[in-house]
């Protein structure tokens, strides 16, 4: 097992390559956000928005996004490789157990998709919450296929780095069960706080969820599952929601 020191410094690396720097980036996001002239409910937060007016240079740029999104997964996959092992059997992201996996994946879905759409609903009301646009409203015939692999790219990074990698680490440092918990949960809130504060206490809340169910189960594709499937539906289904909620999903008039 690699030294202390060692783990620590592999640590800070794969997280400042990833979503910790996606955590500082949302800080100051946030900073900018709330000391801007214009109340919180009136600003938006765009996602998986077009990179060019050109048809195929924006599929192109789509297309990369996703592609080399996936590196930082394939590295920590990579570090937590050992002689004679299976980093993916190691935590549980393999395809031993795919039925089981696929009826856990939904019933996390089905478990944190309504009150997560709630308490984004709230936060809109309350003014806390920006109107985050996940996908646009015009699409190409590629478009689909793209949002999906963009979704899936969101949750292996997320669930495999988070999750799998961050529960192994910290678990070989010596942290305690709910301290890994707490401290992946804080992670996930903090990277999503660009959004504001109700997405920031959404995604904490799913982080604790989805730690102690990888503790019980010791797999991640159960969570890659569910996280595939809730960012499709957000992807996908933006436009209409912005066709039956807009005073709720639709970015406000610039």
């Amino acid at each position: 097992m690699p030294d202390a020191r060692r783990l620590r410094i592999e640590l800070a690396i794969v997280l400042g390559l990833s979503l910790g720097a996606s955590a500082v980036y949302s800080i100051v996001s946030i900073i900018g956000r709330v000391t801007d002239t214009r109340p919180l409910a009136d600003q938006s937060a765009a996602i998986n928005q077009s990179r060019s007016s050109r048809e195929w240079l924006d599929f192109t740029y789509q297309f990369l996004d996703v592609f080399f999104g996936l590196f930082v997964v394939a590295l920590a996959l990579y570090l937590l490789w050992r002689p004679g092992g299976s980093p993916f059997r190691r935590i549980g992201f393999d395809l031993t157990r795919p039925g089981r996996d696929v009826a856990s994946g939904l019933a996390l879905v089905a478990a944190i998709g309504v009150p997560g759409l709630a308490l984004y609903a709230i936060g809109r009301a309350a003014g806390v919450t920006v109107a985050v646009v996940p996908s646009p409203l015009d699409t190409y015939w590629w478009t689909i296929p793209i949002l999906v692999f963009a979704a899936l790219k969101a949750a292996l990074v997320e669930e495999v780095i988070v999750v799998g990698y961050l529960f192994t680490r910290l678990r070989e440092l010596g942290v305690g069960p709910w301290a890994t918990i707490v401290s992946s949960a804080l992670l996930r809130g903090t990277y999503h706080l660009y959004q504001g504060f109700g997405p920031f206490v959404g995604n904490a809340a799913m982080g604790v969820v989805f730690g102690w169910c990888y503790l019980r189960w010791g797999r991640t594709m159960p969570l890659v599952v569910a996280h595939w499937v809730l960012d499709m539906v957000s992807f996908i289904g933006y436009p209409l929601a912005v066709a039956w909620w807009p005073t709720l999903f639709a970015p406000p008039a610039q």
